[in-house]
């Protein structure tokens, strides 16, 4: 979730690191036809297959366990959600850690971003083309099945697109997308209630179908990059016609971060659409009820960024997850962004990971993991020690990398490949581990 405004984007609380993060839907990349989408989903369906077995684990008819730990007494029918235990009084919403990543902030009303894909501003890393070229062609691990209402797709490592396109060899290493840019309500409708702009997600969502891959949208409600035009007064017929357009569009979305990073920034609409309330997150608590309307088979994840880094960041999320939880929204998952995950230790990371699964009753998501390690051999041994770790846990549903070529992702070495093809370290690693 990365805003492109203008703006030199904001500064965290205690970090003091301002990124920008964006991407121009320029440059590089396989062309897609950019004509809107047949429902029938392309070459083969989004779906469940993979999803963990019966007996109340996440993705059996989608329930979560009723005894507040993942996989534990749950219900396998009827796709309900359970809050997995009482309020909890949590913690501090802000984290020790600061804000690693201003890549989200930027004003309400940010559209799509400029040519430069950084609204003026040069990312650290900006410098080679991410054209053509690459790895071989070869097909990803598939999702397969049918999506039904409730349920889990199966566990996938995925990717953003890059520049805006997705590279040929995409299909090759990962078998999930998330859109950097082209997703946001500020992308597709920022021009106007009546404007909408679907051509960039159009073809990402394309090139998804086709390929058999996990299509994960990014995301409905957030404090930036959101239409200038939405208000107080008009905010709960917007939000409801966003959602609504989008899963009209895209029936087989798999996975939508409905709401992003709440505990950090709140839209110009939030009073709008419920304020605090009685929860003090009734407005989150609504955008849930409202995309389970608009979109009841995909899987609804709030994310968010620091919370299995830091202290003061897990206790709030756990905090918000159980409040929203008890005002009976549909919550299925907790998305952790992973950007600070590199700065932390792997057994801190696990930890805090295992308390949001424990205490919220609910799965976890790493949404937006990358690791900014200029040397080659540090970032293949922390990418092995972490991704052991996630891929190991049943309750970590999937991952995302944010973004994988050299000089196109959105912060410093972090890219894992050049946009000729040559392999870092960690990829080659991450490769013949996942078997790729």
């Amino acid at each position: 979730m990365k805003a492109r405004s203008s703006v030199v984007l904001g500064i965290a609380t205690m970090a003091l690191v301002t990124y920008v993060e964006g991407c121009s839907a320029s440059g590089g990349g396989v062309s897609v036809d950019a004509s809107p989408p047949s429902t029938t989903g392309g070459s083969s369906s989004v779906g469940q297959g993979g999803s963990s077995a019966s007996g109340g684990q996440v993705g059996s008819g989608g329930a979560q366990g009723t005894g507040g730990k993942v996989g534990t007494g749950g219900s396998g029918t009827g796709g309900s959600v359970a809050t997995g235990g009482a309020i909890g009084s949590g913690g501090a919403a802000t984290g020790t850690g600061g804000r690693p990543d201003s890549r989200d902030a930027g004003t309400a009303g940010a559209g799509s971003p400029d040519a430069s894909g950084r609204d003026g501003v040069v990312r650290p890393d900006a410098g080679q083309s991410a054209t053509g070229g690459g790895a071989g062609t070869g097909g990803a691990a598939g999702a397969g099945g049918t999506l039904t209402p409730g349920s889990f797709p199966k566990k996938f490592f995925g990717n953003i697109d890059t520049n805006g396109s997705i590279r040929s060899d995409f299909k090759s290493m990962w078998d999930q997308f998330s859109p950097e840019n082209a997703g946001k309500w500020g992308s597709v409708q920022g021009g106007g209630q009546s404007s909408f702009s679907w051509n960039a997600l159009d073809a990402q969502y394309k090139y998804t179908q086709d390929n058999n891959i996990v299509f994960k949208e990014h995301c409905f409600c957030w404090g930036a990059q959101q239409p200038s035009w939405v208000n107080s007064s008009n905010g709960t017929t917007a939000v409801k016609a966003w959602m609504k357009a989008l899963c009209d569009r895209y029936p087989k979305v798999a996975v939508i971060d409905v709401v992003n990073e709440a505990l950090h920034n709140s839209p110009a609409y939030k009073d709008g659409i419920g304020g605090a309330g009685t929860s003090g997150y009734d407005w989150i608590a609504n955008a849930f009820k409202w995309a389970k309307d608009a979109c009841p088979n995909a899987v609804l994840v709030y994310n968010d960024y620091n919370t299995i880094e830091y202290s003061n960041e897990n206790n709030g999320v756990i905090k918000l997850a159980k409040a929203v939880l008890g005002a009976g929204a549909p919550l299925m998952a907790i998305g952790a962004q992973g950007h600070d995950v590199a700065k932390v230790s792997a057994a801190t990371v696990k930890t805090y990971t295992n308390n949001i699964i424990s205490q919220t009753g609910l799965p976890v998501y790493i949404t937006e993991m990358d690791l900014g390690i200029a040397d080659d051999t540090q970032q293949a041994t922390t990418m092995k020690d972490l991704v052991t770790e996630f891929w190991t846990n049943e309750n970590i549903k999937g991952v995302t990398y944010w973004g994988y070529i050299v000089g196109a992702t959105w912060r410093s070495n972090t890219g894992l490949m050049s946009s000729s093809g040559t392999k870092r370290a960690a990829l080659t690693w991450l490769m013949s581990y996942l078997g790729r």
